[in-house]
């Protein structure tokens, strides 16, 4: 078992009244599983993803991700541990605006702090070539179109081998043409690299790729 969540609740106040984002969710994801999170607009697919990378805390509930409770770690451990563990592909790109695309990739090694420079730009230059883009190293985010930035996040998801790989609508952002094409690439190097996929999607025949999918309404599964 890679990933055990138990009882998970996420709650705001929001003009003196209680909401629950998320309302007691527990599932749990076997090695090597890929997982689809599907339901409507404001079901909780997002808030349980971001909860699941450890961006934020749950009211309630843990969070067991390869032997290690997210919810009781310091935000230090957990961003030391997110750089080893997690890779993340979110819908709006979010690279680094002043930093090329070799740089962006680079990123989670740097972070690691356990790599020489030269180990850095050689990995980084090789995850580059593996989504196609040993021509843009050296450009910027606002040089590249939507599919070519989108290709930069999944290979700095990527590059630290994670052991569990969350995309949020990764597609979401691009034309149909284009959102197939990353797709593939990213079913493609979770395969290689051996992580487990959690896919966010409104598109079923995506969420069908998967192996297995779980269905959130109103903050709860069904």
């Amino acid at each position: 078992m890679i990933l055990n969540v138990e009882n998970l609740t996420k709650q705001y106040l929001q003009g003196g009244t209680i909401v629950k984002a998320l309302d007691d969710i527990s599932f749990n994801i076997s090695t090597g599983e890929s997982l689809s999170i599907v339901g409507p607009s404001g079901s909780g697919k997002t808030t349980l993803l971001t909860l699941l990378a450890g961006l934020d805390k749950p009211s309630e509930g843990k969070i067991i991700l390869n032997k290690e409770d997210l919810t009781k770690l310091s935000e230090k451990e957990i961003i030391q541990f997110r750089s080893q563990n997690i890779g993340i592909v979110f819908q709006q790109f979010h690279l680094m605006p002043h930093l090329t695309a070799l740089e962006n990739v680079s990123l989670p090694l740097e972070i690691a702090g356990k790599y020489s420079l030269s180990e850095i730009e050689e990995r980084a230059k090789h995850y580059l070539d593996l989504v196609g883009l040993s021509h843009r190293h050296d450009h910027f985010p606002n040089q590249l179109s939507g599919g070519e930035c989108q290709r930069v996040a999944i290979a700095r998801a990527t590059i630290m081998n994670p052991k569990i790989l969350l995309a949020d609508e990764p597609s979401g952002n691009l034309d149909t043409k284009t959102g197939i094409k990353v797709m593939d690439l990213l079913f493609k190097m979770s395969e290689d690299n051996q992580s487990n996929l959690i896919l966010v999607t409104h598109d079923i025949r995506l969420a069908n790729r998967c192996q297995r999918q779980i269905h959130l309404t109103g903050g709860r599964l069904q």
